[in-house]
């Protein structure tokens, strides 16, 4: 659970994060070594790169190149999400604002993303409902819309840009499964929405405008097991009757002055998935429900803004912020502000719980396959989009020592596998030499 944080911001207020303008002493092998791998005859020297190695202890920069220079940040972006969310939140979710009116209940959403999604547990919904006959749905407290600022058009159909909505129902996903050469789906309701087709597409294709499907039985594979649906509040009272055997209305209504909210779930689950795994959609959910905490309104504009504001304003630069979870190629980042920003992060979560929500290379999340050792040395998250590969958090060195680090790069034509081997290259010379 998140508790310390009210007793550690005061601390985070007091930093000024001039370490990019003097550098810590290090020793002329250690800046060689470090020079040699990122300099003008290096792998890095085709693309942008930026890096930067910051002792946490001192607070003092022991190498940087390009720190000054806005990159792409992708999945990079869900650190801002998750201090975001620590400050706001602290230990549980906004589910439900309510008003009880007659034998009818009127709700708005949250944002809460738990609902039937993955193995969460459960907001006790009965509690609030259980003594009411209709349930009245509105959506009307929703401002952003369902997908992100500069998010690809063409990435509708993949399950990690599921659609955002104020109360979410499985992730807002269609659940797909391979029986012989046709596609079952759940919810079943929408079996009948699916059509054959003589395209040569290998995948259940959804409609880009409509909750209809489209598959060809000679060249079915089966392999993308979720779907993005098309989301509205219609649907989300028609999924939640079915679900809970009571009347649901769509009605949109403004949310009135006297109501009611719920708070249903733990925050910390939804935390680490989103970092571990790099779940898009609870990272743009979370900033849903950062906003609805602070203006009753789910608009992840306002949000980020508050945020900027009042937490990141002394950052090195001021980010170019704009969704939760990395999609947009419109967010830009340096590497000296994402090093400011992680150490926000080390200064107000307990030291155990930062570890939980990172990456561990060889052994957790996306770093489970890379970064491989008999002792885990990196433990940062992860970021790659097409020609982007960033990661940034902390690398234990054989010394003892813990740094935080950005490393960024850009505009790149190798596979991010390629740079990720390369970016692997130089950090293992931090944990060996520094």
């Amino acid at each position: 659970m998140i508790k310390s944080w009210l007793n550690k911001l005061f601390l985070i207020f007091t930093l000024t994060f001039y370490f990019w303008e003097s550098q810590a002493q290090t020793t002329r092998a250690q800046y060689i070594r470090l020079s040699e791998l990122l300099g003008d005859q290096s792998f890095f020297s085709g693309h942008l790169t930026g890096f930067v190695l910051y002792d946490l202890d001192s607070q003092l920069v022991l190498f940087e190149k390009n720190s000054q220079i806005n990159f792409i940040p992708a999945s990079t972006t869900k650190l801002f999400t998750l201090f975001a969310a620590v400050a706001v939140l602290q230990d549980s979710t906004q589910t439900l604002r309510y008003l009880p009116a007659g034998d009818t209940l009127k709700i708005w959403g949250a944002g809460d993303p738990s609902w039937k999604y993955l193995s969460f547990r459960q907001p006790d919904f009965e509690k609030i409902w259980k003594n009411y006959r209709v349930i009245q749905f509105s959506d009307a407290n929703q401002v952003s819309p369902a997908f992100g600022y500069g998010w690809q058009w063409d990435d509708y159909y993949y399950d990690y840009s599921a659609e955002r909505s104020p109360l979410p129902i499985a992730g807002n996903l269609l659940e797909v499964k391979k029986v012989g050469n046709r596609p079952e789906v759940l919810p079943s309701r929408f079996q009948k929405s699916i059509r054959t087709t003589t395209l040569p597409i290998k995948e259940l294709e959804r409609d880009f405008h409509t909750n209809t499907f489209s598959y060809n039985p000679s060249t079915f594979i089966g392999r993308e097991k979720y779907i993005p649906l098309l989301t509205s509040g219609n649907l989300t009272a028609e999924l939640a009757q079915e679900i809970t055997g009571k009347k649901w209305i769509y009605k949109k209504e403004p949310l009135p002055q006297n109501h009611k909210v719920f708070r249903g779930a733990p925050l910390v689950p939804l935390l680490q998935e989103m970092m571990l795994e790099s779940d898009n959609f609870i990272a743009e959910q979370m900033l849903w429900m950062v906003s609805d905490r602070l203006f009753q309104t789910l608009d992840t504009e306002r949000a980020i803004e508050f945020i900027k504001k009042t937490y990141f304003f002394d950052l090195p630069d001021q980010p170019k912020w704009v969704d939760g979870s990395g999609l947009s190629r419109h967010n830009l980042f340096t590497p000296r502000s994402m090093v400011g920003l992680f150490e926000k992060l080390y200064r107000i979560l307990p030291e155990a719980q930062l570890y939980q929500m990172l990456p561990t290379g060889g052994k957790t999340g996306t770093l489970k396959n890379s970064f491989q050792a008999a002792q885990p040395y990196i433990f940062a998250k992860t970021g790659t989009i097409s020609n982007h590969y960033s990661l940034v958090g902390m690398v234990k060195a054989k010394s003892g020592k813990t740094y935080a680090f950005a490393f960024m790069n850009s505009n790149y034509l190798h596979s991010a596998s390629t740079v990720r081997r390369e970016v692997e290259k130089v950090m293992i010379q931090v944990r060996d030499f520094f």
